[in-house]
């Protein structure tokens, strides 16, 4: 009877020790929490293998990262003007670049550039002057789960898009549920 109850005790730690790294993990770090690597940890998305296509059916030729994960950018940020900080970058993660040169693979309608962030100074790719981002909940090439979701974050609320050859989808099915976090962000994600 000791020996179950101590097992008992020992996986209720293990459980309460894993609930609260998950939650650390997913808190968002902040501003500064997509670093030098560009992005929160190994799921950032970076430029600097360059920007790439491919097909969605329903949606249309997306934007991707070298790595095959779809690109969006909200509603908010079309003139260019970057909101996404803070809590929002431990979901929303900027596509950043080391150099002004972005390149593609493939031929582009729109232009690539790049614009300095607000909370790191560090350069985010915009595609016809809108900013990329990655989603942490796509977990694979090829995964939508952002398109026409939203969210809120810090009292600012974001309506994200698949980034297409043509611009932002404004159309198409999204997997994950919308989200009406409160201002600590993060609510509707399942965490």
């Amino acid at each position: 009877m000791n020996t179950r109850r101590f097992r008992l005790g020992l996986t209720m730690s293990g459980m309460a020790m894993a609930s609260a790294g998950l939650l650390a993990a997913c808190g968002g770090s902040g501003a500064g929490g997509y670093g030098s690597s560009g992005g929160s940890g190994s799921s950032a998305g970076s430029a600097n293998g360059s920007i790439m296509t491919r097909s969605a059916s329903g949606i249309g030729t997306l934007l991707t990262d070298s790595s095959g994960k779809t690109l969006y950018s909200p509603k908010e940020e079309a003139n260019g003007t970057i909101s996404c900080t803070g809590a929002c970058v431990g979901f929303w993660f900027p596509v950043m670049s080391s150099s002004t040169k972005v390149s593609s693979k493939g031929n582009l309608p729109g232009k690539l550039a790049t614009v300095k962030r607000p909370d790191s100074g560090k350069l985010q790719v915009t595609y016809n002057g809108m900013p990329l981002y990655t989603f942490k909940l796509d977990t694979g090439p090829g995964d939508t789960k952002g398109n026409d979701f939203s969210d809120s974050f810090s009292g600012k609320k974001f309506t994200w898009y698949a980034m297409t050859t043509k611009g932002s989808a404004k159309t198409g099915s999204s997997t994950a549920p919308s989200s009406s976090s409160s201002s600590g962000g993060g609510g509707g994600y399942g965490y």
